[in-house]
């Protein structure tokens, strides 16, 4: 039976030549078709089941961002009174003023996005050429080196902390940004092997008649990597480059391990974060009654500052994120 338009079944069920059976069958498979669907047509309780869980997902994970926004706006007599819960008193900003203070805004995030950005150039730059190679030609002992490079990958960062802390420490690399270049400019960079991997299943997928092609018109390798693959091969290199700026963003361990084990004025958000506490009771001392004892609303703006730069990255870049990330198959972390 064709499917009947709204204004037809109405005017079929006002119809007094049609038997109340016929009309009853009509109205079934009207409410049927509109709760279930009908060939590629989503019914309502489908589309109602996948917007729940949507919101309900969505809740999940904009609920931690909503309540520090909302504890950070809060003022102490806010935090201190039960009745106030979602919506506080006053637009409070005082908060976002001390931790602007307290966490040196302007030297740590010059800081994080230098630790971010330089080491990322490379790793992506070194992980693009290592993945052409694998993905390009045959060599001997290839898939010996590709299993080494899995088996890297394997391995427990913890259990390689501390060799590669004495080795760093031998080539006095500790306490510089070079504790992060060095690494990813020799293709050991924060999860290398990953973007490695990204970049060898794109440039596998090319064809092998353009590289042919190209070099049949006098093109070296050089001019094949840089004219046919890295342009064929766009939506990994944003994965790459976004993925390993927010891994380097977010690196605190060996972060506080290679920069703080000397002297150095070299400092993240995240790292002024962990001292958050410290600094801020050296900054403003605590005596009895006093206003300035460090309260939740004053952590939560400090992890908001922290969390900011990132935030508005994605916004910013948020279409090429997903169409990378769909792309190329993958899923963070």
């Amino acid at each position: 039976m064709a499917v009947l338009k709204t204004k037809e079944f109405y005017t079929l069920l006002r119809n007094d030549q049609v038997s109340k059976k016929e009309k009853y069958r009509i109205a079934k498979a009207k409410i049927a078709r509109l709760l279930f669907g009908f060939n590629d047509r989503r019914g309502l309780l489908l589309k109602l089941i996948i917007y729940t869980m949507l919101v309900s997902i969505g809740f999940v994970y904009l609920y931690p961002v909503l309540y520090m926004f909302i504890t950070s706006m809060q003022s102490l007599e806010d935090l201190l009174d039960s009745a106030v819960k979602w919506i506080p008193s006053t637009f409070y900003t005082e908060n976002y003023s001390r931790a602007y203070s307290v966490m040196n805004i302007k030297d740590s995030l010059s800081g994080s996005l230098l630790i971010a950005t330089v080491p990322t150039i490379f790793q992506v730059a070194v992980a693009s050429i290592v993945g052409f190679g694998f993905a390009r030609y045959n060599f001997r002992f290839k898939k010996l080196f590709f299993a080494l490079m899995i088996f890297s990958f394997i391995v427990p960062p913890q259990i390689l902390m501390m060799p590669t802390y004495r080795l760093f420490s031998t080539f006095e690399l500790t306490g510089s940004l070079n504790a992060f270049i060095v690494p990813a400019a020799l293709g050991q960079g924060l999860n290398s092997t990953i973007f490695i991997l990204i970049f060898y299943q794109f440039f596998k997928q090319t064809p092998q008649s353009l590289y042919e092609a190209a070099e049949v018109d006098g093109a070296n390798q050089f001019t094949c990597f840089f004219r046919i693959a890295v342009p064929m091969a766009v939506p990994a290199f944003i994965i790459a480059f976004l993925f390993s700026f927010v891994w380097y963003w977010n690196e605190t361990y060996l972060t506080s391990l290679y920069l703080t084990s000397r002297s150095n004025d070299l400092t993240t958000i995240l790292l002024q974060l962990q001292q958050f506490e410290q600094t801020y009771e050296a900054m403003y001392p605590v005596t009895e009654n006093s206003p300035n004892r460090i309260n939740e609303g004053i952590k939560m703006a400090g992890t908001i500052i922290s969390i900011l730069p990132l935030l508005l990255i994605y916004f910013f870049l948020q279409r090429y994120f997903v169409e990378s990330v769909d792309r190329t198959g993958i899923a963070g972390e």
